[in-house]
């Protein structure tokens, strides 16, 4: 099952149909992910930063961990790590993922979990597969954004957000075609649980077979769509996309998407991810897992770390509340 879902997709509320006075965002460009390794060596696809989209202002980066399913003692994830200066979000799918931090956050991430973490003026952490996915072998499928900070909140305290499953606002498109799970952010007037500094949206929706999409979008946000899985169109124009690729979409004020009569998906559905923010237009210099402002914030943040100043790796998690 791809994260949360509902039996009867029709008792829920629905996205409002952009009435006939808003613009429909035009595709700007596609890009195709790139493969990288990350971690202690796992695979994943990452759509930017890439030769084909090298900003995605608010955004940072994002990676698609998997899909894969592990044999017994090969599953691998991020052992600990710094990180300043940006949030991570940590969407995950299938599988499990534990998580822990040098602030005594973290904790477990199951299927349709979403992990906050604001890294601000400095923290360490690790993102590991459950230790029954390490002994059995198992499913992974997951997303890691990165959203940048603004440079009022480079240095701000770190904080960890635990949002489950259930705490997703879910809603239907207006014709009942499409379950949106919104994680963060306004679109079509409701509200997802994720508390940003950054403003952003932040939505996973499933579209059923020939279904169509149709939402509103914040005008002063960017506009993207990752395709997760499956295959349809984009924008008015009906742009076709399928599975590892993500569509930046011009100005406007409402965003498209609609699935192919048939679908090649493990669930069925055509999967994408919605995401946009509002541009912070700051210098961006990143070295890494520190992304600043400066080169010479950078070489604070190196020497922050060394210098053990964002922390050390806790002999216990404390309990996150939020």
């Amino acid at each position: 099952m791809p994260a949360i879902t509902v039996d009867n997709i029709l008792v829920l509320p629905r996205l409002p149909r952009p009435d006939v006075t808003m613009t429909d965002r035009p595709v700007r460009n596609v890009v195709t992910a790139e493969y990288q390794t990350e971690g202690a060596g796992f695979q994943v696809r990452r759509p930017f930063p890439s030769l084909g989209l090298r900003s995605a202002d608010p955004f940072i980066l994002l990676d698609e961990m998997g899909p894969v399913t592990y044999e017994p003692h090969e599953a691998k994830g991020a052992p600990w790590h710094p990180h300043r200066g940006f949030e991570t979000v940590t969407y995950v799918m299938d599988g499990t993922m534990v998580h822990h931090d040098s602030h005594g956050g973290g904790g477990v991430i199951s299927e349709g979990d979403t992990q906050w973490m604001t890294a601000g003026s400095g923290i360490l952490h690790d993102e590991v597969p459950s230790e029954d996915i390490v002994v059995r072998g198992g499913r992974m499928h997951g997303f890691q954004l990165w959203v940048n900070l603004p440079r009022a909140a480079k240095m701000a305290a770190p904080r960890y957000q635990d949002l489950k499953a259930g705490e997703l606002t879910l809603v239907s498109s207006h014709d009942g075609g499409a379950l949106v799970r919104l994680i963060a952010g306004s679109i079509g007037g409701f509200e997802g649980p994720g508390s940003t500094h950054t403003p952003i949206a932040y939505a996973h929706a499933s579209i059923s077979p020939g279904g169509r999409l149709e939402t509103p979008w914040p005008q002063r946000f960017t506009a993207m769509v990752y395709v997760v899985s499956g295959s349809g169109t984009v924008g008015a124009e009906r742009r076709p996309v399928r599975a590892g690729q993500l569509v930046i979409l011009g100005n406007g004020d409402s965003l498209t998407v609609s699935a192919d009569p048939k679908q090649d998906s493990r669930t069925g559905d055509m999967e994408v991810l919605l995401l946009g923010g509002q541009p912070i237009r700051e210098p961006v210099v990143q070295y890494g897992p520190f992304v600043m402002n400066t080169r010479q914030e950078i070489i604070e943040a190196i020497e922050d770390f060394q210098a053990g100043r964002m922390g050390h790796i806790p002999a216990e998690h404390i309990p996150n509340e939020h």
